[in-house]
């Protein structure tokens, strides 16, 4: 291997030991080294057989991160990660490994609290949409949000 390549295969080794990464994170910064497709292809194969790059592990991290920490919904972690190119079976995966009953009593908590903000709101449909609303951006499931609603 040349000296660029290496050079950049050490950099590419530090960005993913820093926090894990996807592919497609990992390959657009080989890529602002103005390095050529093959030669990205041959570090990101590298990368991967050294563990340094595992979109399953990222996909975990990364959703259970974002349930914990920004208290997101399954559907907008959904969505993120298909953004940053995931693949199907990673996303089921990672979303897999948040537990229900953390991910419900979450749901119940962030409901719970909104509802409680809207207590000025006298129009029942009003609040109800407002809540829904709420919910749904923060990206949680149709389902969920109807059956808190039947509550309300």
């Amino acid at each position: 291997m040349e000296d660029s390549l290496l050079i950049a295969l050490q950099k590419a080794k530090h960005y993913c030991a820093y926090q894990e990464r996807c592919h497609s994170e990992v390959r657009e910064k080989l890529y602002s080294f103005k390095l050529h497709r093959n030669e990205v292809e041959q570090l990101l194969t590298q990368l991967i057989e050294e563990n340094f790059l595992n979109e399953e592990r990222f996909a975990i991290v990364y959703a259970g991160g974002k349930f914990r920490i920004k208290y997101w919904g399954k559907e907008k972690i959904k969505y993120s990660l298909k953004q940053k190119r995931v693949s199907d079976y990673c996303i089921r995966k990672a979303l897999s490994e948040i537990s229900t009953t953390d991910y419900n009593k979450t749901f119940n908590s962030i409901a719970d609290k909104k509802r409680a903000t809207l207590k000025s709101e006298k129009n029942i449909f009003i609040k109800k949409r407002k809540l829904k609303d709420y919910l749904q951006q923060r990206g949680f499931e149709i389902k969920l949000i109807s059956d808190y609603l039947k509550t309300v």
